[in-house]
């Protein structure tokens, strides 16, 4: 196990952390930019739930500058998912001269189903948590009232029911990592199961619309994904449970 504390002063640590934000940001911009480039189309995307729904639902645009800062936001949402990669490798290679040899090597991996699980949680989120919140919204309807909505409110609303679950969805991830810096194990999560299902109940209870429906439709893959890093922490930590010869 390589030390870089000590090999590098204070400034230095300042400094290569400097040079990774910045290569980080300057990933986000030219994510940002791929987006803006696909903007129409990526509104397109998102607004196909709306003609889905089962009631009639109509966006409205209330603000002069309202399409205008729906297009520069999404861009720079996009600009941040297209980045995951780099600022994933970034904040590995500041942190990996501090680990063994044998733990760099999960580079590659880990940048990989980093991003991997952040587009599915993305996917999940847009065609089964946004559809069922939809429909459960606009059947809330009544008389001849109609549901006209803010096409700002509009994607504030998806955009963070989306990223959302893309963050939820890095929880084995952030699960190996953790195990790997020796802060979780396997023992641990299984004995506070109970209190992790708790958690994740309310959790859901706040990311979801307030219908039971929708709770266990979050629920159910959150519980999936706390058994799946209780093995991934157990994969992580096998070798340090074994017993050492000589």
């Amino acid at each position: 196990m390589s030390d870089p504390f000590s090999t590098m002063s204070f400034l230095d640590h300042l400094e290569e952390l400097r040079w990774r934000l910045i290569k980080s940001l300057i990933a986000i911009i030219v994510g940002a930019s791929i987006t803006f480039f696909f903007i129409d189309q990526i509104i397109d995307i998102l607004i196909r739930p709306t003609r889905e729904v089962s009631h009639d639902m109509i966006l409205q645009v209330l603000t002069v500058q309202g399409m205008f800062m729906i297009k520069w936001g999404l861009a720079a949402v996009g600009g941040i998912v297209l980045a995951i990669p780099v600022l994933t490798y970034q904040l590995w290679r500041f942190i990996s001269p501090g680990l063994y040899e044998d733990e760099q090597r999960y580079l590659l991996p880990v940048i990989l189903f980093t991003f991997i699980s952040f587009l599915i949680g993305i996917i999940f989120a847009y065609e089964v948590i946004i559809p069922f919140s939809l429909n459960f919204f606009t059947s809330m309807g009544y008389g001849d009232i109609e549901t006209n909505i803010s096409i700002n409110y509009y994607f504030s609303f998806i955009v963070w029911l989306m990223l959302g679950s893309g963050i939820i969805f890095e929880f084995p991830i952030v699960s190996f990592i953790l195990a790997r810096i020796g802060l979780l194990k396997p023992e641990g999560m299984r004995k506070y199961r109970r209190h992790a299902i708790v958690f994740i109940m309310v959790l859901s209870a706040f990311i979801t619309p307030p219908d039971p429906v929708s709770m266990i439709i979050m629920t159910v893959p959150l519980i999936l994904l706390y058994e799946i890093s209780i093995g991934v922490v157990w994969s992580a930590t096998r070798k340090d449970r074994q017993p050492k010869t000589g």
